[in-house]
């Protein structure tokens, strides 16, 4: 990857998928709220697939959030 000095580094590299799979290989205990987390957001997106009005909901919501 190029780096901010504008030279090519080596470095390790995951997708969305692969990063998911490793927070849920994690065993510590202080991985598991965010683990808790992490499956409550994926629960409120697919509930956003069946239902597309809670997803406009959330995002006024955000708006309204940010002033």
């Amino acid at each position: 990857m190029m780096a901010k000095d504008g030279k090519m580094r080596d470095t390790d590299v995951a997708d969305t998928e692969t990063l998911l799979r490793i927070v849920q290989s994690i065993p510590s205990p202080k991985a598991e709220p965010f683990k808790r987390w992490l499956a409550k957001v994926g629960y409120e997106r697919l509930e956003e697939i069946e239902d597309p009005e809670l997803a406009s909901k959330r995002a006024r919501e955000i708006y309204k959030a940010k002033g």
